[in-house]
């Protein structure tokens, strides 16, 4: 009887094993805890055959329902990874249901690791933030925003009225004193239409790169940004307390055009 009895639960726990086996096997979200289908391949697209680990540290903010999904603000912060493998170097943020994935790519150098922005959504879709750390370790944090749709498939107000030309590459700066953060906060705005290139005879026109120096000339923080950024970008990031009282902000878009502006508080 207890031969019977323990070929029976040897029985059972192989079965449980091959089981948990091939749903592990059959899990094609990556282990993704959203459950999207998209996200290895948005995974690969993002940081190639690295991998990844979800964290509760790298958080992503946005609205639960996007009413405009041409200018869906989002919130990134790695800053509880700051002691964690040396700290952040660089954050990428993608989307998995967007036509154009990719939405920019921050190093934050001397800046604190987070940034608020907006973007454009085709779709409901969950948005992702891979942190890099020193060591060469990703980090991802998720949020899932529902949207109305159709944000990169529609001309912004700029393109649409023929006024962004007039002001292409202004640049309007201000800083603030995060008494609460303990931080420096620095918001820009770049005008510029950031074409998808998904509008019919629009094609994609965007800025590549941005950078802010302060006066000798060294480099605070990087910024690529790619399509899905939405229209006059509105970037906010945080700087240590202690910073010049001034710095410069150079860049480009994707046809050359250059943009150089003073930022000082």
């Amino acid at each position: 009887m207890r031969l019977a009895s323990n070929r029976r639960q040897w029985l059972l726990s192989t079965a449980a094993l091959i089981g948990g086996t091939s749903l592990a096997q059959d899990d094609q979200t990556g282990g993704d805890p959203l459950g999207s289908m998209q996200y290895p391949s948005l995974r690969e697209q993002t940081i190639g055959r690295a991998t990844a680990t979800f964290s509760d540290a790298v958080i992503v903010k946005g609205p639960a329902f996007a009413d405009d999904a041409m200018n869906v603000p989002l919130l990134v912060d790695a800053r509880a990874l700051s002691a964690v493998g040396g700290g952040v170097v660089r954050i990428k943020v993608s989307v998995d249901r967007n036509p154009v994935r990719q939405v920019l790519d921050f190093e934050p150098l001397r800046a604190l690791p987070m940034l608020a922005f907006r973007i454009r959504m085709e779709q409901a879709s969950p948005v992702r933030a891979f942190v890099q750390t020193k060591d060469g370790q990703w980090h991802v944090g998720s949020t899932w925003v529902q949207a109305a749709g159709g944000g990169c498939t529609v001309p912004g107000i700029t393109r649409a009225d023929g006024s962004w030309s007039k002001t292409l590459g202004q640049v309007q700066a201000r800083f603030f004193n995060n008494v609460i953060e303990g931080s420096r906060r620095l918001r820009l705005r770049v005008m510029h239409p950031m074409d998808t290139g998904l509008v019919a005879g629009i094609p994609a026109f965007y800025i590549e790169q941005m950078e802010l120096q302060d006066p000798g000339g060294q480099p605070w923080w990087r910024l690529a940004l790619h399509e899905p950024v939405s229209e006059n970008p509105l970037i906010t990031f945080e700087l240590p307390p202690v910073s010049p009282p001034a710095f410069r902000l150079l860049g480009r878009d994707n046809n050359g055009n250059r943009i150089d502006a003073e930022v000082r508080a």
